[in-house]
């Protein structure tokens, strides 16, 4: 009944005024009627256990050789990965975030096993990912146990990926592709919450260093005057210019690949918490603006896989890029002065995903959630489940418990 006086009010003016209904009691209604909603992050939780079991099952049938993690779906079968593939992590890291949110030991004791697979990966210079791989998997193993032996993996993780630091560039490199020069990518900001803690481990300030050269130099380069990111910047290595920026993932160079902002966003929050440089904070802020009022951006706030997508009636939403992006603006709640918008933001993309862009239990092999985009332009992953979506899905659950309302 509420529903249909509300739609009466709002569609027939007439009506409106013939009712008398003052008009602050219809802005109240307005508002009641468009709140997002809490989502219960309990339930969530509790509903998202049968199918990390189910998937853990189904990857501990289908290890074969070096594949042993899952990472998503391909034509109605589990594909898995060997450790050197850079979304290895996330499992290990999923079974932690499990473990902290239920206490079980079966969870511990299977994110203690996948971490150990992963410990080879410590010494893997050959790409910046080392970075998601053993901060997902260590990182979260030593939060939840702080065993001596994780944070000494989580050092030399850090070492390794230091060489690919370079002084002039004042970043770290990315790919080894050679179509490009030197390219850095925005996902790399990912990677420099693995240097800030190993410089809480030991003291030595060269990872801090290089993490927050990494994060001048991308905040100087990466982002236009709208506050949306490039997806790739190329320098030359003898100056530490750049020759070009262009996308490899997005809809185009000038285009705002939607993970690539989640990316971002999530990157300069994880800083300015290590920092506490102000400059982190407002280009998070910045960011937050760009996406949350983005008139591209869907009603339920879950992206399509670009904002400049030109056609969005096919276009796939990317589910991983909005729980990058909740994950986020739940820890950026507690740091800016608009810290509810975040909050609120956060719920509603939450709520969504939880209403409408989750696998039914028992399903899809145990993955969580369905509707991510991996790489578009190379008709890869496209409306699949994918590891890292249920990863930050779960942490953002976590992080939504105790964000300040």
């Amino acid at each position: 009944m509420f529903c249909k006086i509300l739609i009466e009010i709002v569609s027939n003016q007439r009506d409106m005024i013939r009712r008398k209904i003052p008009l602050m009691v219809i802005f109240s209604m307005l508002m009641l009627a468009t709140k997002a909603q809490a989502p219960d992050y309990n339930k969530a939780l509790l509903e998202a256990e049968p199918q990390v079991l189910q998937l853990l099952n189904e990857t501990l049938l289908e290890r074969n050789g070096q594949l042993i993690f899952p990472r998503t779906e391909s034509n109605d079968s589990l594909k898995m990965v060997s450790s050197k593939d850079w979304t290895s992590g996330f499992w290990p890291g999923i079974l932690w975030k499990m473990y902290q949110a239920s206490g079980k030991e079966i969870f511990k004791d299977k994110a203690e096993n996948f971490t150990k697979l992963m410990e080879k990966e410590e010494w893997n210079a050959d790409s910046h990912d080392v970075g998601f791989k053993i901060y997902s998997s260590f990182g979260n193993g030593y939060k939840n146990t702080g065993k001596d032996e994780y944070k000494n993996v989580i050092v030399q993780a850090a070492k390794t990926l230091s060489v690919r630091f370079n002084n002039k560039v004042g970043c770290i490199r990315s790919w080894n592709n050679p179509i490009w020069a030197y390219p850095v990518i925005i996902d790399n900001m990912m990677n420099l919450e693995l240097l800030f803690e190993a410089t809480k481990i030991t003291n030595d300030s060269t990872f801090y260093h290089i993490a927050v050269s990494h994060a001048n130099t991308t905040l100087k380069n990466q982002y236009r005057a709208d506050y949306s990111c490039y997806h790739v910047v190329d320098y030359d290595t003898a100056t530490g210019g750049v020759i070009k920026k262009n996308t490899a993932q997005g809809y185009s160079d000038q285009s705002s690949w939607a993970r690539g902002q989640a990316w971002g966003l999530y990157g300069f929050t994880m800083c300015y918490r290590e920092t506490k440089n102000v400059r982190y904070l407002n280009q998070a802020d910045e960011i937050a603006n760009f996406i949350l009022k983005n008139p591209h951006l869907p009603a339920d706030l879950i992206p399509y896989w670009d904002y400049d997508v030109p056609d969005t009636s096919t276009a796939p939403r990317d589910v991983s890029a909005a729980a990058i992006t909740a994950s986020a603006l739940y820890e950026l709640s507690g740091y800016s002065t608009k810290g509810r918008i975040y909050r609120k933001a956060a719920d509603k993309i939450l709520d969504n995903i939880i209403k409408y862009y989750r696998a039914p239990i028992n399903s899809h092999h145990g993955f969580i959630l369905l509707h991510s985009t991996g790489h578009k332009p190379a008709n890869s992953e496209i409306d699949v489940p994918i590891i890292y979506a249920d990863y930050y899905f779960l942490e953002a659950l976590l992080r939504c418990k105790t964000a300040k309302s």
